[in-house]
């Protein structure tokens, strides 16, 4: 028997994906917007393709926050936007991710 695999949408360019594929942004019980590297964490979350643009996307045209139902302090933005940029570059630069 072949196990279903959960399957989430990039907030940015809504595609569906592996829920392991895409990257989980929580928000805390404590009120902190922060990337959740194990998927596990506490929270409301929402979900990133690792695709530079897709974090710019949904940073910029605050879908994070909408997403979260909070409005994120500029300190968790900031490391937000430094951890998408961080992020090795796709290989359809410049566009969200599409697979």
């Amino acid at each position: 028997m072949v196990r279903k695999r959960p399957q989430r949408t990039c907030i940015a360019c809504r595609q569906t994906g592996d829920k392991r594929g895409l990257i989980r942004i929580v928000r805390t019980p404590e009120g902190q917007v922060a990337v959740d590297e194990t998927g596990k964490r506490a929270g409301r979350g929402a979900y990133l393709c690792a695709n530079p643009a897709c974090w710019q996307i949904a940073l910029d045209e605050k879908r994070v926050g909408r997403a979260l139902k909070i409005t994120p302090s500029p300190e968790d933005l900031a490391a937000l936007r430094a951890y998408g940029q961080a992020l090795p570059p796709a290989e359809n630069a410049g566009e969200p991710n599409t697979a």
